[in-house]
């Protein structure tokens, strides 16, 4: 494993509860790892499985998908729709050779601002120790002509 390896993390993020809690968590001056690039979304419901596929292929290590607590979504069942796209773009990267603990959807709400901080370094944490994404290893044996 490489020790200067830093992770980057994608964040889809809830408007109203886990962007929430990260707004809160920098207002209470709360320290998470800087390797996370937060994306709000009005509903994690809104979310697509190519929007975490696009993710991955852009370049992410790792995609956190944070929403509202289950049975407190703004938008009725938005995060259970979530859910089953987290879940069927696991199998997808599955096949596609990636280890699903890659992407990790979250629950959250807009008051805990500390359990937001806890997903992330969790999260940072398993996806530093996984490595980069493969789609990283072979761009740098072919920048480097080791293929």
């Amino acid at each position: 494993m490489n020790n200067n390896f830093e992770p980057k993390i994608v964040a889809f993020c809830c408007h109203y509860c886990a962007y929430a809690a990260a707004d809160l968590a920098g207002s209470g001056r709360l320290q998470y790892p800087p390797n996370i690039r937060i994306i709000r979304s009005p509903c994690t419901g809104r979310l697509e499985i190519d929007f975490f596929m696009k993710a991955f292929e852009a370049g992410a290590d790792g995609v956190l998908v944070a929403g509202c607590e289950e049975g407190s979504c703004h938008f009725k069942e938005g995060n259970y729709l979530a859910k089953r796209r987290v879940n069927t773009t696991k199998q997808l990267l599955l096949e596609a050779g990636l280890e699903p603990e890659r992407l990790r959807m979250v629950n959250v709400s807009a008051a805990s601002s500390q359990k937001f901080v806890e997903y992330v370094r969790d999260m940072v944490e398993t996806v530093a120790k996984l490595g980069p994404t493969r789609n990283k290893k072979t761009t740098t044996k072919e920048k480097t002509g080791a293929i």
